[in-house]
């Protein structure tokens, strides 16, 4: 059930890229998982086409770089993907310039090429709106213990006026310091019942942000040949499936025998962390 298990090192020949989530499979709130620094060291030494794709929205892509070389993990901005700079782009492609984000304030760093209208902006920040200006777009994102009823409320309020509601991911549920936390998704749906708006997210489990993924590997690659690797079965393995990727679970970070057993996903395979993967 749930994929094949398979013992010992995995054989990555027989695909032409990968895919690697953050955390939960990179990383813990530990530090490294054991063996991940490794595993992209040999796919770079290698050859080997990948990308880190993650929808970790507290962070900038720096960030999220300075964070991985911190417990040894070694990639290039080019490498990282992010669900905050994928929004970035749609917004621009659909002209957009004024936007109330609901972000986490390190991830504003990526979004500096727009106007910030109230959200979670620190209200001495700059640049930001005009008080009276109203967004765009309401973009949401995890801001974890940030969140309170007035800024829920705020960002009800702009999307009641109009505002497409944009969300960076969907996710239900990450492996956090004290331990299960709840994710963005929760935050955005209870935005999108309140409203009756439908969201567009930008990061994990949208298609399009694995098509743009697999295109940065390469022209011309069959997303088939392509696997994302992570712990996430909705956003990593489904999310991937759907795109006409593989889905590779990980028995790290969140992984819960329960969730794989009750979901209905099936990986394409289960491996018990990033370490087997080469």
């Amino acid at each position: 059930m749930g994929g094949r298990p398979i013992p010992g090192p995995v054989l990555i020949d027989r695909l032409a890229g990968v895919l690697l989530d953050v955390d939960g499979t990179l990383l813990s709130e530990e530090g490294e998982i054991p063996g991940a620094g490794a595993v992209v060291t040999r796919l770079r030494a290698r050859g080997f086409p990948f990308r880190i794709l993650t929808n970790i929205t507290r962070r900038s892509r720096r960030s999220v770089v300075e964070r991985l070389a911190a417990h040894g993990v070694a990639v290039d901005a080019a490498d990282v993907l992010t669900a905050v700079c994928a929004a970035a782009g749609w917004l621009r492609r659909r002209g957009v310039t004024r936007i109330a984000p609901f972000v986490a304030a390190d991830a504003l760093e990526d979004l500096e090429e727009f106007e910030l209208v109230g959200g979670a902006v620190p209200r001495d920040a700059a640049p930001r709106g005009r008080p009276s200006a109203a967004p765009e777009a309401v973009l949401v994102g995890d801001l974890g213990e940030v969140w309170s009823h007035a800024l829920l409320n705020e960002a009800f309020r702009y999307v009641m006026g109009g505002a497409p509601l944009v969300a960076l991911q969907m996710g239900r549920y990450w492996a956090g310091p004290s331990g299960l936390e709840v994710d963005a998704g929760a935050y955005v749906s209870a935005l999108e019942y309140a409203t009756g708006a439908r969201a567009t997210v930008c990061g994990k489990p949208n298609a399009e942000f694995f098509e743009a993924a697999v295109a940065s590997l390469g022209a011309g690659l069959d997303p088939a040949s392509v696997a994302m690797v992570g712990d996430d079965l909705w956003a990593d393995v489904q999310g991937a499936q759907r795109a006409g990727l593989e889905g590779w679970l990980v028995r790290t970070g969140k992984y819960r025998d329960d969730a794989l057993a009750s979901s209905g996903i099936r990986p394409d395979r289960v491996l018990d962390s990033v370490a087997d993967l080469c």
